[in-house]
């Protein structure tokens, strides 16, 4: 079984959301990143490890350090299942392609579905390709 979908069904048993997993081709590292409706605390982090290592070790999963941790306040969101979750938040959108002449925008997240991100930018919503966008991370409220 692959790697994510391993981690997934692990971390759905637990109540946990898998956000993303970077494996640097260097050094051994696998870090995971959580979430949960309520927020993720040191005590789940350290319940993840725990119990990720226990099922990589069974797999034959090959690391030499696992790092689990939230994926913070200005969090990836990737594809149009985190757009719609975060509807109403504020995030910083980057394209791929430009749009309007721009390829950079931060504004509001209205609505996401069919393939297409509404952001409201200063008082105008713009409807754009999912598919086009190369990073978007929600801006906190700080």
């Amino acid at each position: 079984m692959k790697l994510n979908g391993l981690l997934e069904i692990t971390l759905g048993g637990m109540g946990y959301e898998l956000v993303g997993v970077e494996r640097p081709a260097k050094g051994g590292l696998l870090r995971i990143y959580i979430d949960k409706p309520v927020g993720v605390t040191v005590e789940d982090c350290a319940a993840v490890s725990h119990q990720v290592s226990r099922v990589l070790a069974v797999e034959g999963v090959n690391y030499d350090r696992l790092e689990v941790s939230s994926p913070g306040l200005d969090r990836l969101l990737k594809g149009e299942r985190d757009f719609a979750r975060f509807a109403g938040q504020r995030a910083r959108v980057r394209m791929r392609v430009p749009v309007d002449g721009r390829r950079n925008f931060t504004g509001v997240v209205r609505e996401a579905g069919a393939g297409r991100l509404q952001l409201e930018v200063d008082g105008r919503v713009l409807s754009l390709e999912i598919g086009d966008v190369e990073t978007a991370r929600l801006v906190p409220n700080l």
